[in-house]
């Protein structure tokens, strides 16, 4: 078993991790006032929380610590990254779901890259030279210089392929919270957001409120995705973080009325 390791969280509360440095950067992520706090403030008691690419589940306790009334369902196929997420759901987000699996289109299995030292970056399209250039890009729009790059880049992206379960959102919704509203769902999942989005059948829609994801925008895809949620009714915002100019990365936020 790999080693795991913690990380203190500014309250106190301690997390398991595979790497201290990238869960301080994630819980960061999680403080700001970005996206997916906009998205937790449209939470109410008894909603479900669909986590899908949880890593090892700073979002799911922060969507928690936000609305305590939510019930979390967080999915992460890494086996060692959700060794972390359960132990971590386990003691911050009681009644929280962790499910040891990826969502696509189709159930099934498929071939998935697992970064030991950058587990957030892992996926079923994960690609080491795509991935590098683009950690380089966010360091140096951090202020980085290229020596520290170089130092911090180096063997990053080193993978191991594993093979997943592969599920739906669809499938989940009904073997997990049949007859919940869904008043969240983050989508984390490395250029497999439009596999996870085209996984939710017309039955399932309209009962998802909220929905929050990364977008990698490749050959239009950041287009397509905020067309797709349009057409489902959602009010779409994209946006992309001043650190990460020059990539390929975006965020979208989507909303739509509640009675």
């Amino acid at each position: 078993m790999t080693n795991l390791k913690e990380f203190r969280l500014m309250d106190g509360r301690t997390i398991s991790c595979t790497s201290a440095a990238e869960a301080r950067m994630l819980w960061v992520e999680m403080s700001d006032e970005g996206f997916y706090r906009g998205a937790a403030a449209t939470l109410r008691d008894g909603d479900v929380v669909l986590d899908i690419g949880a890593n090892i589940g700073l979002s799911a306790i922060m969507f928690a610590d936000t609305c305590p009334g939510v019930r979390v369902i967080a999915a992460e196929p890494a086996p060692v990254t959700f060794e972390c997420l359960a132990r971590n759901l386990g003691t911050h987000v009681p009644g929280a779901v962790p499910l040891r699996v990826a969502a696509g289109r189709d159930r099934g299995r498929a071939q998935f890259t697992w970064y030991p030292r950058a587990s957030a970056n892992s996926g079923l399209y994960a690609d080491q030279r795509t991935d590098d250039k683009a950690t380089e890009i966010f360091l140096r729009n951090s202020g980085l210089d290229d020596d520290a790059i170089g130092v911090l880049t180096n063997g990053l992206h080193v993978g191991e392929e594993i093979e997943v379960e592969v599920t739906t959102v669809s499938d989940i919704i009904e073997g997990h919270c049949p007859d919940a509203e869904i008043g969240v769902l983050k989508v984390d999942v490395e250029r497999a957001e439009m596999d996870v989005l085209e996984g939710i059948s017309d039955t399932h829609w309209p009962r998802i409120h909220t929905v929050v994801a990364e977008v990698h925008d490749l050959d239009g895809r950041l287009n397509e995705i905020c067309d797709l949620l349009g057409a489902k009714g959602f009010r779409v915002h994209a946006r992309q973080d001043r650190v990460l100019s020059g990539t390929e990365l975006n965020e979208v936020f989507a909303t739509r009325d509640r009675s």
